[in-house]
């Protein structure tokens, strides 16, 4: 079978850019299901990894980045999934989690081959990281109601190319198996 991790992309977000009104209804949604997805990955020993934007900021280190979106306008997102000590942290610049990140090297030395991945945005993200990972030969997982969309046709759209194209297991939340 082999050894899963969460992977929470792009939850900490000061939601200050132009979709940011699209995205927060749909973040706001799926936000009870990751933390319980959370809870649950901690409570197995679960390896849970945030992969997160720098938001351009290339001197920053994850600390000043939770900083940053702690101030902003919708902590009340942020807050409830904020990393403990033992969460990891990787910080990307594109939309895919795997591009020029150390994240493939750290999968392998937590003896990974399984990735569920929860956060935003589902049609951005989510669907690049499923890809990378698909052809990573990782098995991938997406929990339909922990992720979140700026547009729900494209969303419902790329959760079907993860599907079919990738060999994603897409399940509600509660349903995923670590």
């Amino acid at each position: 079978m082999g050894n899963s991790a969460l992977i929470v992309i792009d939850m900490i977000n000061t939601y200050d850019h132009p979709d940011a009104d699209l995205l927060v209804p749909s973040v706001r949604s799926a936000l009870p299901p990751i933390e319980r997805l959370i809870d649950r990955a901690r409570s197995e020993h679960v390896p849970v990894v945030y992969a997160n934007d720098n938001f351009g900021q290339w001197r920053s280190h994850h600390g000043e980045i939770i900083e940053r979106t702690l101030a902003g306008k919708n902590a009340e997102l942020v807050e409830p999934v904020l990393p403990d000590d033992d969460s990891l942290f990787v910080v990307k610049a594109r939309h895919s989690i795997f591009y020029e990140t150390p994240l493939t090297y750290l999968l392998s030395q937590l003896g990974a081959d399984h990735v569920v991945l929860c956060g935003q945005v589902t049609e951005q993200c989510v669907l690049y990281s499923a890809l990378d990972a698909h052809i990573r030969h990782l098995r991938v997982t997406v929990p339909r109601d922990a992720v979140a969309h700026i547009h729900s046709d494209l969303a419902d759209a790329a959760l079907r190319m993860m599907e079919r194209n990738m060999g994603a297991a897409v399940v509600g939340a509660d349903d995923v198996s670590f």
